[in-house]
């Protein structure tokens, strides 16, 4: 019987009913597991580096939770053919509404007023102008599955749109260059997988192109924004408000504008709705077991 092991933690009653009964599913295996393993479904924390590859020498597939890959070493995994599977859509609902969620406590300055109120200083209110969504101007930045899925709650918003993406066709009355994204959007939301060009896209000189007021969103990946300079934009009141749900690295390391009260944190969980992480789990699950019955997974990010 073929055996496949958890990397991270991955529910055996979600993912053993998926599996079959001719692959047995270890939640918490021990180095023996690992050596005898032909698959392995990943979390996102889990690093899968050379020495883990080191010992599974039975691998035959890996099933990474979600789409990102930052954190297994895909060149290993193509010398030895093994395909790294990965889940897409899986999660672009909740990431979607988590990205609203943000968006919203921030624009109506959810976190300030509930210290203010809670504090007895309701009388300082007016100090706390909200903000709108309705007719405003939200650019994102990225239009796959996720970002598009923004657009349309921003649409229900009644709001305006103007998408930025270098790799994903985008309608043509929405299609807007950086700079155009950069000078009339109320609010940005990215939604970009991070390359070496686009790291710390969100800089002292792409901020300076904004609007000043502007309210950032990342739920995609951390590096995308230099923390310094947004800062900095914050402090001046260039930018009004920063919603993070992703870090670089992560966990993170502190960092002042932590503290900021118009900065907004969560621990990379707005992918991980309890509907989502049941659907990521049982994508991979398929996605390994299609490799290992001998059929192609829906979609693997190596071996190309």
């Amino acid at each position: 019987m073929q055996s496949v092991v958890g990397l991270g933690s991955v529910a055996s009653e979600i993912v053993q009913p998926v599996l079959g009964a001719a692959i047995k599913y270890i939640e918490a295996p021990n180095e023996q597991d690992l050596a005898q393993a032909s698959g392995a479904i990943v979390r996102a924390s889990f690093n899968f580096n050379n020495e883990v590859f080191a010992k599974m020498p039975n691998l035959k597939v890996i099933a990474r939770t979600g789409v990102g890959t930052e954190l297994v070493d895909l060149e290993i995994a193509d010398q030895k053919k093994i395909p790294v599977v990965i889940t897409p859509g899986s999660n672009t609902v909740a990431v979607a509404e988590g990205t609203f969620a943000h968006l919203l406590a921030l624009s109506k300055r959810i976190k300030p007023l509930t210290n203010l109120v809670a504090n007895g200083n309701w009388s300082e209110r007016t100090n706390y102008p909200v903000s709108d969504l309705h007719g405003l101007t939200l650019g994102l930045i990225g239009y796959g599955r996720i970002g598009k899925k923004v657009g349309e709650f921003a649409r229900a918003f009644g709001m305006d749109l103007k998408v930025y993406d270098p790799f994903v066709e985008v309608p043509a009355n929405l299609k807007a260059s950086l700079d155009e994204i950069f000078k009339f959007s109320d609010y940005i939301s990215l939604h970009i997988p991070l390359t070496v060009e686009n790291e710390k896209l969100i800089n002292t000189e792409t901020i300076s192109k904004m609007k000043p007021g502007v309210i950032i969103i990342n739920c995609s990946r951390g590096a995308l924004i230099d923390l310094d300079a947004a800062l900095a934009a914050l402090e001046s009141g260039q930018l009004a408000g920063l919603g993070l749900d992703v870090f670089d690295p992560e966990p993170p390391i502190h960092h002042r504008i932590f503290d900021h009260e118009n900065v907004l944190l969560t621990p990379h969980v707005m992918g991980l709705s309890k509907r989502s992480t049941i659907a990521t789990f049982i994508d991979a699950a398929n996605g390994v077991r299609d490799v290992l019955e001998g059929r192609v997974p829906k979609a693997v990010a190596n071996l190309k």
